[in-house]
């Protein structure tokens, strides 16, 4: 458990990254019919074009409360640093479930979708885009989406998500990701979000190898995490657990660690944590 003073700390950062007004998007597009199956397209807003685009995954520890509206100052903090971005939307927690983190298989159901319906999605809704030169990033729950979408290609082969090779991606940068479940859940992060997101006890280990970013290595595409070291939500060590699996992959992850930096400002605007993770995304788009 954090101490006061940590705790206080955590409390104002994430104050701060939720006191920014939702930016409404240039565009939005459905790739299925349930309500979240839905993807906010920001156009650049600088005069480079065609631009890299970013694909987000928003986090709130696959529950229902936390959607793709929080996240949406960091889009266009983004699309300000003259990046196309794309904001997915997917099923969280059943509704009137608050505390249940994630529908097992509808969550990696519609990030699947998502990934596979994007190209066309962002040429009709998005032409400024530049699909050749993609990047996912996710924050915390998101980044394991994240990590996830970047290896389906070595799923089991029996994964209903499995693709015959790996995605046309330039990278991913995952930003405080729930990368390894086992140490999330020895940790408790969020309140056990990563076996509730399997289905509870009964499913854990059982469905861990199709959905542990840690357990699906090496990808072969370019990978970065960026960790606050003062982060209560989603620890560190859970960050370098994932980095450690990748080494011994023979696949090397950056981990890019910000000193007194905890959970939210990677993606709160007005944090300069914000500004590096961009450059993270920039250094792999361009």
């Amino acid at each position: 458990m954090p101490d006061d003073a940590a705790a206080a700390r955590s409390a104002a950062e994430e104050q701060s990254a939720f006191s920014h007004p939702p930016v409404e998007p240039d565009a939005s597009a459905a790739y299925g019919d349930h309500p979240d199956q839905v993807i906010d397209f920001y156009a650049p807003r600088t005069e480079t074009a065609p631009a890299p685009l970013v694909v987000v995954l928003h986090g709130g520890a696959w529950r229902s409360p936390y959607d793709r509206r929080h996240i949406t100052p960091f889009c266009d903090f983004l699309a300000r640093r003259g990046f196309a971005v794309a904001n997915v939307e997917y099923r969280k927690g059943a509704e009137g479930a608050a505390e249940i983190a994630g529908r097992w298989p509808d969550t990696l159901d519609d990030v699947a979708a998502a990934m596979d319906a994007l190209p066309a999605l962002a040429k009709r809704n998005l032409p400024q885009a530049d699909p050749r030169r993609t990047v996912v990033t996710g924050h915390s729950a998101g980044g394991q989406l994240a990590l996830w979408a970047a290896a389906r290609h070595v799923l089991p082969a029996d994964a209903r998500w499995r693709t015959d090779g790996p995605a046309p991606l330039r990278g991913v940068v995952a930003l405080a990701p729930i990368a390894d479940f086992t140490v999330a859940d020895k940790l408790d992060v969020c309140g056990g979000a990563a076996r509730q997101l399997l289905g509870g006890d009964e499913h854990f280990a059982e469905r861990r190898p199709y959905a542990d970013p840690a357990l699906l290595l090496p990808t072969g595409i370019a990978t970065t995490l960026v960790q606050g070291r003062t982060d209560v939500d989603v620890p560190q060590p859970v960050a370098e657990a994932y980095a450690d699996a990748a080494a011994k992959a023979g696949e090397v992850v950056g981990l890019t660690l910000l000193e007194d930096v905890g959970h939210f400002p990677l993606i709160d605007p007005a944090a300069d944590a914000c500004a590096v993770v961009a450059e993270e995304i920039a250094q792999l788009a361009w």
